[in-house]
């Protein structure tokens, strides 16, 4: 039993900002209730959790343990870019997204990152202008209003 507020908004926000699909209902709620964004689909998702193969009754550190490990897009930064980078972890998300789905509108960037998509924010152009500037104005294209992966 938990003995303290601060302990339970650990406990139920422990998954905040974190896009995860599922399919059955019953992870669905619990991952909802640990404060994760449960998308319908799971093309623009951080993690599948279909494909973690959870398998028994686990506790929520180690589910939250399973799920940090399964966001670590260091293979994916690594092909694109043929070797180890470093980079902040928005950029970071905003180049794995267009990497997995080949591209995306500003708004389904938005909530890629978790976001809304009519949010009023300049994360997104600001991130993408830092990776321009720093990898090229053709490492990422904007096609008709699609962003897209280019060349570095």
């Amino acid at each position: 039993m938990w003995t303290s507020a601060h302990t339970l908004d650990t406990i139920f926000y422990m998954l905040n900002g974190i896009r995860i699909y599922a399919s059955d209902d019953v992870w669905r709620q619990i991952l909802t209730d640990l404060g994760a964004a449960v998308l319908d689909a799971p093309d623009a998702a951080d993690i599948n959790f279909d494909k973690l193969n959870i398998l028994g009754p686990v506790s929520a550190l180690e589910l939250k343990s399973v799920i940090l490990a399964a966001l670590d897009n260091t293979d994916v930064l690594q092909k694109i870019f043929g070797g180890p980078v470093s980079m902040p972890r928005m950029q970071a998300r905003i180049v794995t997204l267009l990497y997995k789905t080949g591209g995306m509108r500003c708004d389904e960037i938005k909530m890629g990152l978790g976001y809304s998509p009519n949010t009023a924010t300049h994360t997104v152009d600001t991130a993408i202008y830092q990776l321009r500037r720093a990898y090229g104005r053709d490492f990422i294209i904007n096609d008709n209003g699609v962003y897209r992966l280019g060349t570095l």
